[in-house]
Parts: C-alpha cells; structure tokens; sequence
C-alpha cells in the first residue's frame, strides 16, 4: 500500500478491475510465448481466465459486533477474495483467487513451542474452543498503493497467547507459514526465503486489536485470504498479518521476519503504517482505496494511534521503521 511512483505503478493498481484484465488477456492472447513460458509455472490454460471471488462458505455462528471496529464501509466480497497477497500461490494479486481453491485446511494444526508452559501441537478446533468470535471491521493497508476496509471475524490474539503461558523469557511472538510446494505454486520458486516468517513484540501481540481472524463477512475465511487461521494486525502493514499459520513460538530475541531478511533496507520488524517514512523507492504519504479512484492521505498507525501510539512511547519510528 505504498505509493510508486508513475512508472512503477500497475495497471490494475490505477484502472479498473474489469478493463485491466480484459486488456491483460488480450496481451496475453497475443504473447503466446511470454504464456507458454509462464505456463511452466501455473499452467496456461488458467492464464486467460478472469479472477473469481471465493465461493461462499459455511456461516459461523454466535458472532458479536465488536466495539472496535471502523465505522468505514467495507470492501465487496469479490474485492476481497480477488486482489491478494498471499506469494505462496503466485505474486500478482489475481493468482491466489485462482490457485489457493485447492489448500487443505481441515484438519488444520499449530504448533506452540519455545518460552511457554503449554507446549503442545492444537488442532484448530481445540484453539477455537471457548472463544468468543466477533466481527472486527479493519482498515487494511499493504505495502502497496492500496487499501481495503476487511469485516474479518476472529479473536484476540492474547486470549491464545495467555492459554500458552508464556515465561517470563517470552519478550516476542514468532509466527510461522504453511509451506507445502504439492498445494502452493509459488514456493517451488525462490521469490522469497520459504518458509514466511512474521514477528510481533509480546506487548504488540497482547494488545485488543490484534487478532487470529478465522472468518470474513461472518463465514469461514477463503483459502486466499489466509485460511485456516491468520493474523490481523491492523496499524501495521499488511504483510505483518501472517497467512495460513502452522507455527507460534515464545522467544527472548527479536525474530528475523521474511521480508526484514528479503530486503532490510526497504521492510523493517515494526512495519507500523507511518505516512512521514518514505519507502526508499516510493513515498508512503498517500495511498489509494481498492474500488476508488482517487487517493487518500496516509494516516499514522492506520488510523489506530489513539489506541496503539503508546506501544511506541519514546521511540525513534523513522530509525525503528
């Protein structure tokens, strides 16, 4: 969700869906050897298709409004479950609606381990037990130029943490990836160092906003959006909110996350949206709403300051970016 300058900006970042991907399979229509070659990866005969949104799924029951959420509208369905992050099954945004239909999330397992009393490996109804499940609408901003406003459903992330029992050694909170080349396309290729990896500082982890999301618009969260199981952590940039999570770790140093090792210079451990701390390629003082036009001032911490500033109390946050 950072802003590129003109040339580096994508189509589908400044044109509408529809038109970007009919031009797009036009272009690939005629390139037939730029889609042969990509075909190796993903297979052509997918190429040509327009993303879909994820098909409906089950409801979840017993939801309650949270009183954190956003009064903003939130993004369509189809907006949300076609324009993703998620590298495991391909880069652009289109390629995880098409390729994650297939991951297996059931059964589905975390393992805990490290600083903590109750190590153990949980299936994730035994996590769910007991949880109260709520409708959190977020801002959701990436380190792009876009946004959404997302309904996820899930529940605070300290509520898991605390059934852990972590030590008095626990300072951070390591969060580890599904990697599976047979079901993710996109880890067959070193695009990054697989498995991702993510971090939070224990007091980051233990505050109300953060949440395990398990749900959008009050139904099972689809495969692209990081089904089973994933972090929402909403002041911070949207690669912080790990996908698919296999592993939660209680640890005494700072955790090295994927894209701080991918390229240090450009993604730091805090990634708190900061409009005043330019990408070294890229301001990061606007940015633009998926189904708007035009751009939208940053807001710091994500609009999230009143509730999150004082984690940060004394801190230089263009040094500790």
């Amino acid at each position: 969700m950072l802003i590129k300058p003109a040339p580096d900006v994508r189509s589908s970042e400044i044109t509408s869906k529809t038109l970007y991907f009919d031009r797009r399979a036009f272009i690939r229509a005629a390139a037939g050897t730029a889609a042969a070659a990509a075909a190796g990866v993903f297979g052509s005969e997918r190429l040509l298709e327009a993303e879909q949104p994820a098909p409906h799924r089950r409801k979840l029951e017993n939801v309650r409004k949270s009183p954190l959420s956003t009064d903003e509208k939130p993004n369509t369905w189809e907006q949300i479950t076609t324009y993703n992050n998620y590298y495991e099954f391909g880069a652009d945004k289109d390629q995880p609606s098409r390729f994650a239909g297939a991951l297996k999330t059931d059964p589905w397992t975390v393992a805990v381990d490290g600083e903590c009393a109750k190590k153990a490996v949980y299936h994730l109804e035994d996590i769910l037990n007991g949880q109260t499940l709520e409708d959190r609408i977020y801002r959701h901003r990436c380190v792009e130029a876009w946004s959404m406003v997302i309904p996820w459903v899930g529940f605070p992330l300290a509520d898991f943490i605390r059934q852990c029992e972590p030590t008095s050694k626990a300072k951070f909170v390591e969060f580890t990836t599904l990697y599976d080349p047979k079901q993710m396309p996109g880890v067959r290729y070193p695009v990054l160092d697989w498995p991702y990896v993510e971090g939070l500082r224990m007091d980051e982890a233990l505050h109300p906003l953060a949440i395990l999301a398990v749900g959008l618009y009050g139904e099972v969260i689809p495969n692209q959006d990081g089904a089973p199981i994933r972090l929402v952590v909403p002041w911070k940039y949207g690669f912080k909110s790990i996908k698919s999570i296999v592993k939660i770790r209680f640890i005494e140093k700072q955790p090295l996350n994927t894209w701080q090792k991918q390229t240090p210079n450009e993604y730091g451990f805090y990634s708190n949206v900061n409009p005043t701390v330019d990408h070294p390629r890229w301001s990061q003082a606007s940015e633009r709403r998926i189904g708007e036009f035009l751009k939208r001032k940053t807001i710091m911490f994500n609009g999230y300051g009143d509730q999150v500033a004082s984690l940060y109390a004394g801190m230089d946050l263009k040094k500790n970016y």
